[in-house]
């Protein structure tokens, strides 16, 4: 697997061989994945990268996976877009969208699920499966697809039609649970044990997770090799959130940016806020919350990196804040009215909080700033379908004209 050299529990530090398992023995802590960063040091450059595919596997040397092919669907190093309009509406002049709606299975899911569909092969694998809010549903059938696999998503039976649509066309088995999606990780994790299959986000997590760092990485990079002053990142599980620190760090102790003072801010939706709740009240101890919120994909109410979620705000000196479902309507239409662009829920909690990031001067007008945008509008298009009213007119001009007129 690379410069990969164990796994380690981030609790206790016991260290364990690189094997398809997520839970420390003995403290019953999360392991992640240990890097030779030594040896990594003395391969990576920045030219070598720049020199790489136009993906995110031109981070390959700091991903978990060996020399064997991957599993590709050409995602990543997907745009990072100076957000002029939106910033002038916010009173920020240095504004950028990373925008990972255009990758293959338009969200940034697809990051994490390439990275964990190799090395599951590489461990010998032949099904692919996970517990998915949707997003992460359609990643792992499409790659499951493309490596020839078996595939098995697991989600609430509640979930916005189209995401389930979204996953099925890619052929795999798709269960939907009468439950939460805390109830259906806990069924997934029983399933791993007694199937022995490959869950993307349970037993694979270590490598699954390392993903996410590409975003760190891709940022960076494309900033001119420099951190930014602040980052706005959606919040769920808090994986992603703890991973683009980490990205931006590795670089930064590679020597292939100088420094990292970036202060991570994480958004929330207000029906599903308890990393936001515990960082309000002070306290490290998240209490898992029932989720109820127009923002499915980041409707998990026991985030299994909640803790270290709250570490990183500490550490980059961020913050957290929970928006309300209008507020993340607000969002969404604020994104797309003012960048073209349009994105699901997660962006519109994203966007409403970096509004009120950038009133309240926790952000200055003149620092940069990137606000992730992890997934397609299409995907959660019904909590906006009231605005689809057209003007019903005749095909002559003067019945154009009087739409017009009663329109206003």
């Amino acid at each position: 697997m690379g410069f990969a050299t164990a796994l380690r529990c981030r609790e206790c530090g016991r260290e364990y061989p690189k094997e398809p398992i997520n839970i420390c023995e003995w403290c019953f802590g999360p392991l992640e994945v240990v890097y030779d960063h030594d040896r990594m040091a003395s391969v990576v450059t920045r030219e070598r990268i720049e020199s790489g595919p136009p993906t995110m596997w031109r981070y390959r040397d700091l991903l978990p996976v060996g020399d064997g092919p991957v599993i590709d669907l050409h995602c990543g190093l997907t745009p990072l877009i100076k957000a002029d309009n939106l910033g002038r509406e916010l009173g920020l002049q240095n504004l950028y969208l990373k925008n990972d709606c255009v990758n293959p299975t338009y969200s940034f899911k697809d990051r994490v699920v390439t990275v964990a569909a190799t090395v599951a092969k590489e461990l010998g694998f032949d099904t692919l499966a996970c517990a998915s809010t949707g997003n992460l549903a359609g990643a792992v059938a499409a790659h499951a697809a493309k490596a020839g696999m078996q595939a098995y998503v697991f989600m609430p039976a509640d979930l916005e039609r189209v995401k389930i649509v979204g996953a099925a066309v890619y052929g795999p088995t798709v269960i939907a649970v009468d439950g939460s999606y805390d109830e259906v990780n806990r069924l997934c994790s029983e399933v791993a044990d007694s199937f022995g299959w490959a869950f993307v986000n349970i037993n694979i997590r270590p490598y699954y997770a390392e993903g996410s760092k590409t975003l760190g990485y891709e940022v960076a990079e494309q900033l001119g090799w420099r951190a930014p002053d602040h980052a706005v990142v959606p919040v769920a599980s808090g994986s992603l959130y703890v991973k683009i620190w980490k990205g931006l760090n590795e670089f930064r102790d590679l020597g292939l940016i100088d420094q990292v003072q970036t202060k991570m801010h994480m958004a929330q939706p207000l029906g599903c806020s308890p990393v936001v709740t515990a960082y309000a009240a002070g306290v490290m101890d998240v209490r898992p919350v029932k989720p109820n919120t127009i923002a499915k994909s980041l409707a998990i109410g026991n985030p299994a990196d909640g803790y270290y979620a709250l570490k990183v705000i500490k550490e980059s000196e961020g913050s957290a804040t929970a928006v309300s479902d209008e507020e993340v309507i607000e969002g969404i239409k604020l994104l797309a009215e003012t960048e073209g662009i349009f994105a699901e829920t997660a962006a519109g909690v994203v966007v409403s909080a970096l509004r009120r990031l950038a009133h309240s001067g926790a952000i200055g007008p003149k620092e940069l700033t990137v606000a992730y945008v992890t997934g397609n509008g299409l995907k959660t298009q019904e909590v906006v379908e009231e605005d689809a009213r057209p003007l019903l007119v005749k095909p002559t001009l003067d019945s154009f004209k009087e739409a017009l007129d009663r329109r206003g």
